[in-house]
């Protein structure tokens, strides 16, 4: 199981990619459901850490396919 900051670090590297290599998902990365909690003080734990990595993973992949 990786920790908070290895999963963070792995996110902000997979954002800086979808920045420089995909700008017209980036532009839309705000609007994903998955960074907006629906309470007000939302518990960040390393199960919402994997679930937002695999989001991302799952954004550029689908992206990639329409794309073809």
């Amino acid at each position: 199981m990786e920790t908070a900051k290895d999963l963070i670090t792995e996110i902000s590297v997979l954002t800086r990619e979808i920045e420089t290599n995909y700008p017209e998902i980036y532009e839309h990365l705000d609007e994903n459901p998955m960074t907006i909690p629906n309470m007000e003080h939302p518990k960040v734990n390393n199960k919402a850490l994997e679930d937002y990595l695999e989001s991302l993973k799952q954004l550029i992949n689908k992206h990639k396919k329409a794309s073809k």
